[in-house]
């Protein structure tokens, strides 16, 4: 693999993306400064999933953890790493991977830093569809988690629907979805009212998005989940690009805008039903993840590989804060990303209402 030496200017004068020539004339554009944003997320949050996994009432060091995933550790330790912490791990690696991805490919889709699953209402599907399954018909946990899938696809396919004339337009796409999330808030309260005591309260603990007793059977469908969508993503990423610059240059540069759109648009719902289903719904996360992704990288447009790996990071460090951050007592993860996610969208009001888009 070689790397040219002369550089491009890129965004504001800045080196841009250099061409990798790969093994068999294949050649990429990479930009330098993601590739190095990338890597030092992927490895703070590899070394978040270790520490997370050492984390609970018996504390095991970051070494002893290596050790047991490697097959090396003892009987004790395995059975707790691999039996009891590992699949929750996962799935916060995974949920948070899906969440941060779908949010960047709905901030480009929508052109709107505040295009994302929370504002949009899938969550709020997936919640009404969840909530449809407990109390209605008492439903098991795998029988939940299809529910929670087939009501954020509804949900998904109603604001396409009622957003779409002659193409999608970002502001309207998000005030139909904020529309959609408020109509879905009055279901959701109006189930809990027609509940007895023991489903109330089995709702208000998966409505709240938790990691607690995740084990392997959340962990392989949302993976096969995310094996499928993260290649058919990435793979549209350049067409991504483009759709950001909006309608008009993306047909004139080739790209079949909505046909690319729906596709993306639907990859994204799909990711965000899974994450629900394994998690409930995790608030924020696909909110803030592509856009401190944005930032870190300064490129203009949220990357779907950094929102995803970012989002893996925000999800791991939130599950440790829940569980050590307040003593003895622990939060679900929802409600740490919700105290964050909250913060973080009232700031992102102040400066997008100061630069002049709000």
């Amino acid at each position: 693999m070689t790397v040219t030496d002369t550089p491009r200017k890129g965004h504001r004068g800045r080196p841009g993306p250099r061409p990798l020539h790969l093994p068999g004339g294949i050649s990429l554009r990479v930009e330098r400064r993601a590739l190095g944003v990338g890597v030092l997320l992927l490895a703070l949050s590899l070394a978040m999933a270790v520490v997370l996994i050492g984390t609970g009432d018996f504390q095991i060091g970051p070494w002893d953890v290596v050790r047991t995933l490697l097959g090396n550790g003892t009987p004790a330790h395995d059975f707790i790493i691999n039996d009891l912490r590992l699949p929750r791990v996962l799935v916060a690696l995974l949920v948070g991977a899906a969440l941060g991805m779908a949010g960047a490919v709905f901030q480009s889709v929508s052109r709107n830093p505040l295009g994302s699953p929370d504002v949009l209402g899938f969550g709020y599907g997936s919640a009404v569809g969840a909530l449809v399954v407990i109390i209605l018909f008492h439903g098991s946990a795998g029988q939940v988690a299809a529910g929670a899938l087939v009501g954020g696809l509804v949900a998904g396919l109603l604001v396409y629907l009622l957003a779409y004339k002659q193409g999608i337009h970002g502001y309207r796409l998000v005030l139909v979805g904020i529309g959609a999330s408020a109509m879905l808030i009055a279901v959701i309260q109006y189930l809990l009212t027609k509940a007895q005591l023991t489903e109330a309260t089995r709702a208000m603990v998966w409505l709240t998005g938790s990691l607690a007793g995740r084990d392997w059977a959340q962990v392989w469908p949302l993976l096969a989940t995310c094996a499928v969508l993260f290649p058919l993503i990435l793979g549209r990423s350049r067409a991504l690009r483009v759709i950001e610059m909006g309608d008009d240059a993306a047909y004139a540069l080739g790209v079949r805008v909505e046909r690319t759109r729906l596709l993306l648009m639907a990859a994204a719902i799909l990711l965000t039903t899974a994450a629900s289903a394994a998690a409930g719904p995790i608030s924020f996360v696909a909110l803030a993840a592509p856009q401190l992704a944005r930032r870190l990288t300064r490129s203009p447009g949220a990357g779907p590989l950094t929102g995803a790996l970012m989002g893996a990071l925000l999800l791991t460090v939130s599950d440790w804060a829940s569980q050590r951050a307040f003593g003895a007592d622990q939060l679900p993860v929802g409600v740490v990303t919700g105290l964050v996610g909250g913060v973080y969208l009232l700031w992102l009001l102040v400066t997008e209402r100061k630069a002049g888009r709000i």
